[in-house]
């Protein structure tokens, strides 16, 4: 079997505004593999300033998974537990190879196109006008559940676009999720989600940033509204330490990116030790292309989770790849009417 890996740079349509700045571009990684004309890819999709693997020999330990393909899958995930992108990018490419069909991972009622998955609406952080403009569209989507990114603009505009959105929609028409991805202070959080709860939210994302485990078990304990830990789980290898963080700090929900955790397998522990803990979950995206997406959304299906996910991000890009994935009435549908790329692989190897 052969191994190579290709560097590819995904350009957003609009420019996505987070507590952590604004994104125009987003760089991501593929592993390929080749075996007697049979091919397979997986997507390493590492997010800069923010994956635990984001250091300087990345690129290095991917050409070293490349050379060492012949150890096998459960050799390399073994020896990259502190690069989850890659853990999930190797994951994806060996199940692809050994499909039928490289796109089809997890056949299902959803790649036979006849179930969807419910997923949320993201809205970005920008000014209000532009926050409002992306509200009407996601509305006029379909979406049943919007997540707004919060804690960049002025605090009391945000409550205001969320006071609005009340007015119009009540809890059982619009389910609110907010993200503050760690803008809040530990001093003023507590306040932040007494105004936040006033609106019916049904969650919030990481409202203080990581490693302060004792301040947000306090802050999970007194909320009056459920808190979802997200970039707090990043960089926790091992199970006892993932089992002492949630009995610490005992959110209501954790939510899961596997390009951040250590792909499926990573995933499975997380949601095996948070439903022993009686802790609610999700599955996210990342920000990776139609190919990572594609392997997240077969295998958050094959979770039969009720949960809205937010797998919504495949139309965020002007140069992402053709695929049967298409997001319509709120929800994700693989369109079998829709094909991929016939030599998309082959082309990513040149």
């Amino acid at each position: 079997m052969k191994a190579t890996y290709k560097k590819y740079i995904l350009n957003f349509k609009i420019p996505g505004g987070t507590s952590r700045g604004v994104l125009t571009e987003k760089e991501t990684w593929f592993i390929i593999l080749e075996n007697d004309g049979k091919y397979g890819i997986g997507e390493c999709g590492i997010l800069r300033g923010l994956s635990i693997d984001d250091v300087p020999d990345y690129e290095s330990k991917l050409k070293w998974s490349c050379e060492n393909i012949h150890l096998g899958q459960d050799t390399l995930l073994k020896q990259l537990v502190e690069f989850p992108s890659i853990q999930f990018g190797l994951e994806q490419a060996f199940l692809s190879i050994q499909s039928k069909n490289p796109f089809e991972l997890f056949p299902s009622a959803f790649t036979k196109s006849e179930a969807p998955i419910s997923i949320n609406g993201l809205i970005w952080m920008g000014d209000e006008s532009f926050m409002l403009t992306q509200l009407e569209q996601k509305l006029k989507g379909g979406f049943q559940c919007i997540k707004m990114k919060i804690g960049a603009i002025d605090f009391d505009k945000e409550l205001s676009i969320l006071k609005a959105i009340r007015k119009r929609f009540s809890v059982d028409q619009i389910e609110l999720r907010v993200d503050a991805n760690g803008a809040f202070s530990k001093e003023n959080a507590m306040e932040k989600l007494e105004h936040l709860s006033e609106y019916q939210i049904h969650s919030i994302e990481q409202p203080i940033k990581p490693n302060q485990w004792n301040t947000m078990a306090t802050l999970c304990k007194k909320t009056p509204l459920p808190i979802a830990l997200d970039e707090e789980l990043i960089g926790i290898f091992d199970v006892t330490e993932k089992q002492r963080l949630l009995q610490t700090i005992k959110p209501q929900y954790i939510i899961l990116k596997p390009s951040l955790v250590g792909g499926f397998g990573g995933c499975k522990e997380w949601i095996d030790l948070a439903e022993q803990n009686n802790i609610g979950w999700w599955i996210t995206s990342a920000l990776e292309s139609n190919i990572g997406l594609n392997a997240i959304a077969q295998w958050t299906y094959s979770l039969n989770t009720k949960m809205l996910q937010g797998l919504g991000t495949g139309s965020l890009f002007t140069n992402n790849f053709e695929s049967p994935l298409e997001v319509a009435e709120g929800k994700l549908f693989y369109r079998n009417t829709k094909t991929w790329k016939t030599n998309l692989i082959e082309h990513l190897c040149i």
